[in-house]
């Protein structure tokens, strides 16, 4: 599930450590309902948010919700483009956000390759580009995972999964406490790339640097701290989620 304000606030920690400032021009590809975007508009008045993506039924619900929730004066800060994250041509920004894994979607290094390239096209001269990646041992199998959450359980399904070429399917379920269940709720179709092809990939495309940041975990060893750091090793888990920060 997306933790919108873990990842702005991720975000900020990376402009501080790697650029000693803070941004203010934020780009969230991909972006659906937009929430990210609007998390980034909360934080200060000088922040300016685009959103881009090709849903226009996602993006319309999105919006009905940001309107509920931003102020006038935010929603002015924001700015949805319904276009193709591959064609969109926008005003340099800052900070690229492509988040809940969906570049996964581009299946070959070509096509990878040309959206990063657009991205870093897109960033003014020390831009950053923030992604989020999964993978360990358990996200080559095909199995099913539930967890309770408030009023529902929800269940990730890995339908498929093709060691020849990498491909995965994988679903997201609702069950709801009456017997009723929600199945296909989202259906998502990608190649699981693993941290050094999409690293390579991102340095191919011309950036400067590609760091992997590796969440820490808590003293009984078992679950994550939510906490960050860029590392150049990482544990054998069973199942991990990382974010990927390249330098323009």
């Amino acid at each position: 599930m997306q933790n919108t304000e873990a990842e702005i606030d991720f975000v900020e920690q990376v402009w501080n450590e790697i650029r000693g400032r803070t941004a203010s021009v934020l780009r969230e590809d991909f972006c659906g309902t937009a929430q990210t975007s609007a998390e980034w508009l909360r934080r200060r008045e000088d922040n300016h948010s685009i959103g881009v993506d090709l849903d226009e039924e996602v993006v319309a619900w999105g919006m009905a919700k940001n309107r509920e929730r931003l102020t006038e004066e935010q929603l002015e800060r924001l700015e949805i483009r319904l276009e193709n994250v591959l064609d969109v041509s926008t005003r340099p920004v800052e900070t690229v956000l492509a988040m809940n894994f969906s570049y996964f979607l581009f299946k070959t290094r070509d096509h990878l390759r040309g959206y990063f390239e657009k991205v870093h096209a897109s960033l003014v001269d020390d831009g950053l580009f923030v992604l989020d990646a999964y993978g360990g041992s358990d996200s080559f199998t095909e199995m099913e995972e539930e967890r309770d959450l408030d009023g529902f359980t929800y269940v990730w399904d890995q339908n498929h999964y093709n060691p020849i070429n990498g491909d995965v399917i994988n679903k997201i379920h609702f069950h709801f406490p009456d017997g009723t269940k929600m199945k296909d709720a989202f259906i998502y179709e990608w190649r699981l790339w693993t941290l050094p092809e999409i690293t390579e990939v991102l340095l191919e495309a011309g950036f400067s640097k590609a760091s992997v940041y590796w969440e820490g975990t808590e003293e009984d060893g078992e679950d994550g701290n939510g906490e960050f750091t860029a590392e150049t090793v990482g544990e054998p888990c069973a199942g991990w989620i990382v974010y990927i920060v390249a330098e323009k």
